[in-house]
This record gives C-alpha cells, structure tokens and sequence, in this order.
C-alpha cells in the first residue's frame, strides 16, 4: 500500500517521486513505468472521438488514485483519490488515514483545522468540505438524514455542520480555491529537468510556402544559487530551411536524439526519375521531444530540409513520445473576393474545417499504417496524409490533425546558395 504525503494546491507523493500540479502528462508515464512494480494496473482515459472535450486520465486502479490532465496543454490539473481505503495519507508528517485511522470528519479537522462550513450535494448526496487547494467529499451513512442538510436557501448556503462519524469518500488536490474552476497551473521549475519546452510555435511563411519556424522557448534559468532562486526565462528563437546543423544547434541546443533515415518510405510518391535509385548516406533527423519537433537534415549537404510538427493526441501510434507542439501554420486562401488572403491553423483545428476555409476539397490522401515490426499490428488504426502548400498534414480518424510535415522550397535554391560561397 502506498504511503504518500498530501501538500494542498501542490502535490502528492513521498520521497522517491511526486505528481505535482502543472506536471507535464510525459513525466507522471515515467514515474509510473519506472515504479511499475509497485505501481501497477494503470489505466489511460480519454474519448476516441473527441479528445478535447473530457480531460485526459491516468486512473491507478490498484491504488485508488486517479491523474486528471488538461485536454489541450496535457498538463496536471487534477489529484482525486477516489478510494481512501487503498492508500495511506498523511499531512506535514502525520497520517489522517490508514489502516489504524479512519479519515472521519474530526480526524479531517484535527489534522488540517478550521475552514469554512460543508456545503451539501444532493445529486450526490455528499458533502463537500473545502480548504484552498484541497477538497474532501463525505458519504452520508444513510439516506434518511438527507432532509435534514437541504440548502438553507435564505442564506444560499448547505448545511453549516457536516454529521459526526461521517467519513471521507474522495478527495482532491487541485490550485485555487474552486474545484469546479481550477485550471492547471503553469509548469513549476521542478518539473523541467534542464529540458527547454515550446510555448507556441510559429510557421514563418514567404510567398510560395512555408519558409522556418519561430518559437518561443520556456527554461527554468539556473543562477549561481540552488533551484529555489531559479527564475522562469521566455525568449524566442527562429530556425529555417537551409540552416546548417551548426545554426540549430546554437539555436535549440541538443536534441534528445538523432535518428538516421533507413529508407524514404514516401519516395515512390515522388515524380522524380531517380527516386528508386538508393542513396549512398543517410538523412538524419534532431528529435527535440519536449518542443514537439522533429527536423530532418540532407546527409550530403548537412542543411534543414524538412520540419515535422507533433500534436501529441491520445489514440495516436506515437502518443506521448513528444510534447504537444502549440503551433500556427498560415494558410494561403484563393477565393474568389480574397487575394493573397490568410487563415490560421492551429494544433486544435480540424481537418474539415481546413478544407472548408480553403474553399474546395483536397487531393485523394495517402494512408499511412504504423507499426513496430512488419509483423506487429497498429491497435489505433491508419491515417491519412494530405498534401497542401509544401505541408503534409496527418489526419487521424476522428478528423483531428497527429502532425504536420513542413518541406523547404525546391532544390535549386539550394544550389544558389551553395554557389554563392567564395
């Protein structure tokens, strides 16, 4: 049985790790695999169809425990333990509930003290007793002493005095005063790790197509003091086609990995002559997996030739490997009454909303089928790749877009650029 300290409007935890608020949905995962003998049966929660309507879950069933994150910035909003009997809790040290202490009514206010008086749910036929950050539901023994604990209508409040003996059915860590209106908080800088994120992402665009990337960058700014004085730092940083990997380097710093390309499954969909023709090196890919990114490099000419963008939806094959990428990509709209108009697509839009603004259907798409090892199968299903404006936009089945490819202006100008050098 876990043992785990409560710290309201913060976290929960022990000594080993912590789910703290504004903790990014990737890190709760590795605590949860790198304790998973201990931690186990661990359930994700989410709709299929439309994943931004609910909040995203990992519900730990063995431990009465469930991890309620943000649909849109997948971060931590939410601490519930729904099941007080699978779990010991303490508060500054000293438990509140365990196998020896019931969490009754005046053990809760023994333990945290005073706050202000229970108000009653009569839909739930539970009373919810509130201190900042922290809420505890109470079950009703029996159903015949609901009348007595209806609103006082005179004063809009419930009942100004919870039953004696009644005991804690579920209780929540959130930030704020309000469980109903809580949001998740910002990331705290525990929770970066030395790792740089994006806070949004924007496509820079020229007049045939987009041109780089300008992104603004989060990193907790470590002075010559511990962590406690360290400060949020933002600052913005732009990256293109044709940059050399020296140029993304200055500009992102390292990436969590380099993979080298083993084939360009999407050749045979090229119009070029050569394209069945191997090549001698390999592309290589920057995976900068806390931005959302991907940035492909030519093997020969070590220069930017392709951006992949991730949204990070659950039910997609690559879910949780990368960061959600805020990004916004401006579209080129031919319409009638609108020359060299603009829209906006962003990480939220949706695929036929796109073809709506764009004012006419796009080509036929290819399907896209992921998989491990040619013998494993995807449990998530295909996608389906669109081509428009130099950008290739992955679409999953429920019509959300799983990524965004991004490829530089034709080959010539790189020749130009390359002949231009002393």
């Amino acid at each position: 049985m876990l043992d785990l300290e409560v710290v309201p409007e913060r976290s929960l935890g022990n000594e080993q790790w912590e789910f703290t608020l504004g903790m990014p949905l990737s890190q709760a995962v590795s605590i949860l695999q790198k304790h998973c003998r201990i931690i186990k049966n661990v359930q994700v929660l989410y709709s299929e169809q439309c994943p931004l309507s609910h909040d995203l879950i990992l519900n730990l069933t063995q431990d009465g425990i469930k991890l309620l994150f943000d649909a849109f910035n997948q971060r931590l909003k939410v601490i519930e333990v729904y099941d007080l009997t699978k779990v010991k809790l303490k508060y500054c040290g000293v438990h509140f509930n365990s196998q020896a202490i019931a969490p009754t009514i005046e053990q809760i206010d023994q333990s945290f003290g005073a706050t202000h008086p229970g108000v009653y749910n009569s839909a739930e036929q539970l009373f919810h007793l509130n201190f900042r950050g922290l809420s505890f539901s109470f079950q009703l023994d029996s159903w015949t002493e609901a009348p007595k604990y209806e609103p006082n209508f005179a004063h809009g409040l419930a009942s100004l005095q919870i039953p004696h003996g009644a005991t804690v059915k579920r209780m929540y860590i959130y930030s704020g005063n309000s469980l109903q209106d809580t949001k998740a908080p910002v990331m705290p800088l525990s929770c970066f790790l030395g790792n740089v994120y994006a806070e949004s992402v924007d496509v820079l665009r020229d007049g045939t197509g987009p041109s780089g990337l300008r992104l603004r960058l989060l990193a907790a700014g470590c002075g010559p003091g511990l962590l406690a004085d360290a400060k949020m730092r933002v600052f913005e940083r732009s990256v293109y086609f044709g940059d050399s990997c020296q140029d993304v380097l200055s500009m992102l710093g390292s990436p969590h990995k380099v993979f080298y390309k083993s084939e360009d499954k999407m050749k045979i969909h090229s119009p070029s002559p050569h394209k069945q023709v191997p090549s001698k090196c390999n592309d290589y890919f920057f995976n900068y997996f806390t931005l959302g990114v991907d940035i492909l490099f030519d093997a020969n000419t070590h220069k930017v030739k392709k951006f992949v963008l991730h949204t990070n939806y659950p039910g997609h094959y690559n879910f949780n490997i990368y960061h959600r990428c805020e990004f916004k990509i401006p579209l080129a709209i031919k319409k009638e009454n609108a020359d060299g108009q603009t829209e906006t697509c962003t990480t939220y839009s949706k695929w036929d909303n796109i073809q709506e603004l764009l004012g006419h259907p796009v080509e036929k798409p290819v399907v896209l089928h992921r998989s491990s090892s040619p013998n494993n199968t995807n449990p998530f299903g295909s996608t389906f790749c669109f081509g428009l404006q130099r950008m290739i936009f992955e679409v999953m089945q429920n019509n959300h877009i799983a990524s965004v490819t991004l490829y530089g202006p034709p080959r010539p100008g790189a020749h130009l650029r390359t002949g231009e050098l002393p």
